[in-house]
């Protein structure tokens, strides 16, 4: 029998079964391409803890924390090149976004404010109500084309596949900053009526000229992820040592673009009333874009897009409240949208809505963005 052993006597002497004397070996061989690939133990570190290895469930393979037994993993496999692998069959250990500065992604960047003024300037320039509108349809269109050139490399570059998630709720933000206004005057939510395209221009082209700063603000993040993960111990040291540069960085785009909404409503905005231009709604809308992006840059698509729904529903849930406020026995259901554009113009409608999600994505992404495996 397997679990017996037979002696000289003929009576049989059971065995102890041999229970996984070394813990560490089947983790090991579950993990064997990210030690092949890493080149240092913190990437190794990282790639446990994106895997649901925690410092508790490090415990289990006799280690106190997770950075041990990456040190560990990364002392005992072999590294690709000591294998003889070819090294250009290695992916790169980071993503293939540069550190250093690189003027071709600085100067795209620029494109998308440049294409707005001239497309905003054009339809103003125009004489009669079809060449205006004929305008700014092309102009939307080369904004939309110079926003993907603009984001095709660079610091905010993401996979198709998981961008294309999010434009449709970003069309419909956008859309929202041209017409909102005008829908929730034509709903009876303000005194209003409709918004030409010209007259909501100012948020548009501060929110076009704020893609530059978004791209050096994501860069400079990227670069002191890299240095943190080269001189952090340990995954706490990096998390301790990411999150203020996050936060500081996230404060400094928010006054650049909270300079950029405020200098563009007197220079673009053209006869908009005193109560639509809100600034406060171009700077919410600006935070909840940029954090969306940052966290599907580094792979939390479902965060952002959580985010970019929220705020596009509570903007629908406002122009519903106020169209069936008009029926004679439901006037009650639009007297919240009515106390809040009472309050702080119709543009407190999507400050409120796109400040309330970028809020929750502040708060994810204050924790998600510190970790190792955000950045590797």
């Amino acid at each position: 029998m397997s679990d017996a052993r037979t002696t000289s006597a003929g009576t049989a002497r059971p065995t102890r079964r041999q229970g996984p004397a070394d813990p560490v070996k089947t983790l090991m061989h579950s993990h064997r391409e990210l030690c092949e690939r890493a080149v240092d133990p913190l990437e190794i570190a990282a790639g446990l803890e994106a895997h649901g290895v925690t410092d508790r469930a490090a415990t289990r393979f006799r280690h106190r924390d997770v950075f041990s037994l990456a040190e560990e993993l990364y002392a005992r496999v072999p590294r690709a090149a000591d294998t003889g692998t070819d090294a250009s069959d290695a992916p790169a250990p980071y993503p293939a976004r540069s550190a250093g500065p690189r003027a071709g992604w600085a100067l795209r960047t620029l494109l998308p404010g440049a294409v707005c003024a001239v497309a905003v300037v054009a339809t103003r320039s125009a004489d009669g109500g079809g060449a205006r509108s004929a305008i700014g349809v092309a102009g939307a269109v080369a904004l939309a084309i110079a926003l993907t050139v603009a984001l095709r490399r660079g610091p905010l570059r993401v996979e198709g596949h998981t961008a294309r998630v999010s434009r449709l709720w970003v069309c419909w933000l956008l859309a929202y900053v041209l017409y909102g206004d005008g829908l929730l005057g034509l709903s009876g939510g303000a005194p209003h009526g409709t918004t030409p395209l010209t007259d909501a221009a100012a948020p548009l082209v501060a929110l076009s000229f704020a893609v530059a700063p978004a791209a050096w603000c994501a860069h400079l993040l990227s670069v002191r992820a890299r240095r943190g993960l080269a001189d952090s111990r340990a995954l706490a040291e990096f998390a301790s040592r990411t999150r203020p540069p996050l936060l500081g960085l996230l404060a400094l785009y928010l006054l650049t673009l909270t300079a950029l909404a405020v200098l563009a409503e007197p220079v673009v905005g053209g006869d908009r009333g005193a109560d639509t231009g809100h600034p406060a709604a171009t700077v919410a809308l600006g935070a909840l874009l940029f954090l969306a992006r940052l966290l599907t840059v580094h792979n939390f698509p479902k965060a952002a897009a959580t985010g970019l729904v929220t705020a596009c529903a509570v903007e629908a849930l406002a122009l519903v409240l106020a169209t069936a406020g008009r029926v004679p026995g439901l006037e009650s259901l639009s007297a919240p949208v009515r106390a809040l554009v009472d309050a702080g113009g119709a543009g407190a409608v999507p400050a409120v809505a796109c400040g309330a999600a970028a809020l929750g994505l502040l708060i994810h992404s204050a924790v998600a963005l510190s970790r190792a495996s955000a950045h590797t």
